[in-house]
């Protein structure tokens, strides 16, 4: 493996890592974790499923537009609350995105109790970071002490910790410089991405068949129709047969739709996420394991279309910011067509067709938060993208004359990053007003 090659792999494990519940409050549930770790290590807190403490959380806009309408596992509840209760009772910060692996019954009970006692406050910070979580917990008896967790710009990247207004870490002063490298300072292109995973030895990706796994596993429990808006299970219902037939694009569209139903439910298994979104790594990846359900696909193509489809829609989130007003199911079924290009023994350029084709059709599809209505976003996403998987190997590609794309694949592609991080700002503003006033 070279060195370049290397790199790109340190990205995808960066990139692509389990998360149990939807990342914005789970990532909330993580400081929380993190902070109450911190109090029990100072020998401040005793037994935290016991004792009492009060919990203030300063969150982002778009961390508060993403947490408040989406199901916290295991609990039948949504919002920031119940996830910041849950990382105080049980939450364990080891597990990273999988912060609420121990949950239990007796956990969940406690929590509920905790949300009823009113002592967590859940606040907006003020901050121009899209990702930004302060979480502070202090101790409820004679003597107060406090512990303080901050998570800014990645979901599991905890950049500050103190006690009694003591530092005790800052990302600045440490020496784990990967960690700070986000998707831009890999510097990729499409064609990069396309020669990696076209070269790369089958052994070096054989992990990204993990994502099959997880997603998978989501994807039943989904279409039991115990969860959400039941957009999977609905889609693949015998009554529904003759409006969406038992063709590839509605197996796609149902066990992704699945997925995302039992994920924004409340569902307690993990998903593989991609860029800090279970729903984007569920987006990216069931496209293109339907299609290895339905055609006679060998493991190691399988490894290359997903590690394909989980690049590009890193390398175009790189440009949009980790949250944003453009739903990030634009750029996850973005990868998800390049990756059935590629199943489909597509080339190149007819892989930045399909991205065009992508950019083209469903740029402008809004974020307004992290809810069950997500798996019908989902569902129109794979639909766009096995169109434009079909059409980009037919030869067939939106002009260069038309709105934001352009000849070069990469100019097109920092083009909807504009959108999404620059030209859609009061967008976000405006959805997030309407949200909270409701």
């Amino acid at each position: 493996m070279t060195a370049r090659q290397s790199e790109l792999i340190e990205l995808i494990k960066k990139e692509v890592k389990p998360a149990l519940g939807c990342t914005e409050p789970i990532a909330v549930a993580l400081a929380v974790a993190k902070a109450i770790e911190t109090l029990e290590e100072n020998g401040f807190i005793q037994n935290r499923i016991k004792d009492d403490f009060v919990i203030n959380i300063e969150v982002s806009s778009n961390i508060l537009k993403n947490a408040m309408g989406v199901g916290i596992p295991g609990t039948g509840m949504v919002g920031l609350h119940i996830a910041a209760a849950l990382g105080a009772v049980c939450g364990k910060s080891c597990y990273g995105l999988e912060v609420l692996r121990e949950l239990n019954d007796a956990s969940i009970s406690r929590a509920k109790e905790i949300v009823k006692q009113k002592t967590i406050e859940v606040g907006l910070a003020q901050t121009e970071k899209l990702l930004f979580i302060k979480a502070s917990v202090s101790t409820f008896n004679s003597e107060k002490h406090q512990a303080t967790v901050i998570i800014e710009n990645d979901h599991d990247k905890i950049s500050q910790i103190s006690i009694d207004g003591r530092s005790l870490y800052t990302a600045d002063n440490s020496t784990e410089v990967k960690e700070s490298k986000c998707a831009l300072d890999y510097k990729l292109t499409v064609e990069e991405i396309y020669n990696f995973i076209t070269e790369i030895p089958f052994e070096d990706i054989a992990f990204i068949l993990e994502s099959r796994t997880l997603n998978l596993a989501l994807a039943e429990e989904g279409l039991s129709g115990k969860y959400g808006l039941k957009v999977g299970w609905a889609i693949q219902k015998e009554a529904n047969k003759e409006v969406f037939g038992s063709d590839f694009m509605s197996h796609a569209m149902c066990i992704t739709a699945a997925a995302s139903d039992a994920r924004m439910a409340g569902c307690t298994l993990p998903a593989m996420s991609n860029s800090g979104s279970g729903n984007q790594g569920i987006t990216v990846t069931m496209p293109i394991i339907a299609y290895s359900q339905r055609y006679a696909i060998s493991e190691e193509q399988l490894a290359r279309a997903l590690t394909l489809g989980h690049l590009i829609a890193i390398h175009i989130k790189g440009y949009l910011g980790k949250l944003s007003a453009l739903c990030g199911c634009v750029i996850a079924s973005t990868g998800a067509s390049c990756g059935l290009v590629y199943l489909r023994g597509g080339s190149y350029p007819q892989i930045c067709y399909s991205i065009k084709n992508m950019i083209g059709n469903i740029t402008g599809m809004v974020c307004d938060g992290a809810k069950e209505g997500c798996a019908m976003k989902v569902a129109s996403g794979v639909a766009s993208a096995i169109q434009s998987a079909v059409l980009a190997r037919e030869g067939i590609c939106i002009s260069a004359d038309d709105g934001i794309i352009e000849e070069d694949i990469e100019k097109t592609i920092r083009n909807l990053g504009s959108i999404g991080s620059k030209g859609m700002k009061d967008t976000d503003s405006m959805i997030l007003e309407i949200m909270v006033c409701k």
